[in-house]
This record gives structure tokens, C-alpha cells and sequence, in this order.
């Protein structure tokens, strides 16, 4: 008897800890305040970002580069449900830059996340609806 009360509160437990709520993912928030005007407005800044993210040889990766490389497959694959709202409004005017003044180097970021095209075809609307026509 002792060792049947014993099992079923071992299943008891769990079971609890397996249905208790688990904590939100998010992307680190550490970068959040970068002063992402500044970039976009200096070529050389802006440069240094795309070779990391795009793997160019003899990049130079910062820390928050490398967390945006790693953080695009999923923020892509997943509606951005990670991100915060501060990175959901700085990738879209990374975008709508890259789109609007850097073609080339959109090009290149699409060919290296989106080869298929799916994740275009899946966000088109939605950047069309903020004025940016990819």
C-alpha cells in the first residue's frame, strides 16, 4: 500500500510539473536601446552588421550582432512572438531601409534567410500595410 501511494505521488508530481505554466521566451532585451539611426545612417556601421549576419569572410561580429544572427531563423519562423515591441519596431525600419536604400544588401540578407521566398510571400502584406514594398 505504502509503496502505491508512494508511485501514485510520484505521477502526481509529474503530472504538475508538466502542466505547470512554463515562463515566455523572449529574445534578450539587452539591446534594445542601440541607436539604430546611427547605423543605418553610417555605412561603415552598417557594413560591420551585414558581414556578421551574412557570414562574410573576415566579418567582425560585435556580441549584439552575433544575437541578432542568431536571433533572425527564429524570430522568422515564428512571427517575431520572441521579440519585444522595441525589436519589432527597430527590424522594420532596418528593413524598410535595407529595402529602400541598401537593394543589394537586402538581396543578399534574403538569399541567405529566405531562399525559398516563403517568409516574404508570408510578411509581404503585412510590411506593405506599413509602407514598405518589398
Amino acid at each position: 500500500m505504502a509503496k502505491m501511494l508512494l508511485c501514485l505521488a510520484v505521477v502526481a508530481l509529474a503530472a504538475l510539473a508538466t502542466a505547470a505554466p512554463k515562463p515566455e521566451e523572449k529574445f534578450t532585451t539587452k539591446y534594445d536601446n542601440i541607436n539604430i539611426d546611427e547605423i543605418l545612417a553610417n555605412k561603415r556601421l552598417l557594413n560591420n552588421y551585414l558581414n556578421c549576419i551574412l557570414d562574410k569572410p573576415k566579418a567582425r561580429c560585435t556580441a549584439d550582432a552575433l544575437e541578432l544572427k542568431r536571433s533572425i531563423p527564429d524570430a522568422l519562423t515564428n512571427e517575431c512572438a520572441k521579440c519585444s515591441e522595441k525589436q519589432k519596431e527597430l527590424s522594420e525600419k532596418v528593413i524598410r531601409h535595407l529595402v529602400e536604400h541598401e537593394k543589394a544588401s537586402w538581396d543578399e540578407v534574403k538569399a541567405k534567410f529566405d531562399s525559398t521566398g516563403i517568409y516574404e510571400k508570408r510578411y509581404e502584406k503585412i510590411l506593405k500595410e506599413k509602407g514598405v514594398a518589398v
